[in-house]
């Protein structure tokens, strides 16, 4: 809300002063807000209500429309909160005003692969690759846009390259090996889903993501094993039902 405007009272000049804020009262009011806001969002985003977060980064940004770091912050949270075309205008605005920004070039061409408009985000990942070769994120996208156009070879391409930058990376040995798996083959996805299950910063989903290469190979048994470290009882028992499907090669319906 707007501050009200001062009512200047010539009788008592002393209320007219302390009714109205001075340039360096409102820059500490300024100060407050924005530091409340920063601290809201963070505390969101630590425990994932990236909603929240959005609208105090949202604040932010609009104090600061020219902070790269505020603009990458509020179309992240609202892509991670689903508003996928808030997203994608956030990003494609900055990219108006600061076209080489290759960290708001990544964020779109994710923003793009979250809303499924495929061809835009391979395309913006491209172009975000080329502005950071140094940086694995954008190629780990660009793969996973290919991917989902069904190139697998050209992303198994991309991964490697990314993996270069960033040996041994889980997320990125996660998704190449999910892409071989898609592609069919299983030994090599079934070998690169283990290596990437081997790293300390390996989640349950990848644990997960391997269970279930298991499986599709034939070994319900090992699939069944890992669900135990991170599902509880019954999900590991409707999982294994499936992996079992899977191994006698029966399709679910």
């Amino acid at each position: 809300m707007a501050p009200r405007a001062c009512r200047i009272v010539t009788m008592v000049p002393i209320l007219a002063l302390m009714g109205c804020a001075l340039p360096d009262q409102r820059q500490a009011s300024g100060t407050v807000v924005e530091s409340t806001a920063l601290s809201a969002a963070m505390s969101a985003e630590a425990v994932s209500d990236f909603r929240s977060a959005a609208s105090n980064w949202d604040i932010l940004y609009r104090q600061h429309p020219d902070d790269p770091a505020f603009a990458l912050k509020l179309a992240r949270a609202l892509r991670y909160s689903g508003q996928v075309q808030p997203s994608i205008d956030t990003a494609a605005s900055f990219l108006d005003r600061h076209p080489a920004n290759p960290a708001l070039l990544a964020e779109l061409g994710k923003d793009y692969l979250a809303g499924d408009r495929l061809g835009l985000a391979v395309r913006v990942l491209r172009q975000a690759a080329e502005a950071a070769p140094g940086d694995w994120e954008p190629l780990s996208a660009l793969a996973v846009a290919l991917d989902y156009q069904h190139a697998y070879g050209e992303a198994q391409q991309v991964y490697a390259r990314a993996l270069v930058l960033a040996p041994d990376n889980p997320v990125l040995l996660n998704n190449l090996g999910l892409s071989l798996a898609e592609a069919g083959d299983l030994k090599k996805a079934e070998a690169t889903l283990s290596k990437a299950v081997d790293q300390p910063k390996a989640t349950a989903q990848v644990r997960q993501n391997l269970a279930l290469i298991k499986a599709l190979a034939g070994d319900s048994a090992a699939a069944e094993r890992l669900a135990r470290q991170d599902l509880p009882p019954e999900a590991v028992r409707s999982n294994g039902v499936y992996y079992r499907s899977l191994a006698d090669g029966v399709k679910l319906r």
